[in-house]
C-alpha cells in the first residue's frame, strides 16, 4: 500500500536547507526565499528586520494563501503585532517558528493540500 501523498507536478517541496541555501523542488536556491504550492521565489528584504512591506509578495497572493509560516532562522522570533493584524486583515494567519520547523511544516501542509505559503530565512 502506497501512503505517499500525491502531489501537483511542479509542486514547490523543500527538500532540503542549510549551507545559506535551501533545496526547493530539486534547485538550489541562495538565501532568504519565500515558498508557495505554484512558485518560489527571493525574499527581498528577508534578511532584515520583518515588515509588511518585505511581506508584499504574500498580500499580494492573499487569495491563494490562508497560513504563512515564518521561517525565522536558528531562533524563534515574535511577529509584530501590527503586522500579525495586517495579514490577519488579508485573511492570513501568520506563525514564527525556526526555518527547520517551518521548512517542515511546510511540507506537511502541502501535502494535505492546504493554502500555505512559507518565507525563509537561510541557517548556515
Amino acid at each position: 500500500m502506497d501512503i505517499t501523498p500525491a502531489l501537483a507536478v511542479g509542486s514547490q517541496v523543500i527538500d532540503g536547507y542549510g549551507d545559506g541555501g535551501f533545496r526547493v523542488a530539486g534547485k538550489r536556491l541562495e538565501g532568504a526565499i519565500i515558498v508557495t504550492p505554484e512558485a518560489t521565489f527571493p525574499w527581498e528584504g528577508g534578511d532584515g528586520p520583518l515588515t509588511i512591506e518585505c511581506l508584499q509578495p504574500i498580500l499580494d497572493r492573499s487569495d491563494r494563501i490562508d497560513i504563512l509560516l515564518i521561517g525565522c532562522g536558528k531562533s524563534l522570533e515574535p511577529i509584530p503585532v501590527a503586522i500579525k493584524n495586517q495579514l490577519r486583515e488579508k485573511g492570513i494567519g501568520a506563525d514564527p517558528m525556526d526555518t527547520g520547523a517551518a521548512c517542515r511544516t511546510y511540507n506537511v501542509l502541502l501535502t494535505e493540500d492546504r493554502r500555505v505559503a512559507v518565507a525563509l530565512r537561510p541557517v548556515e
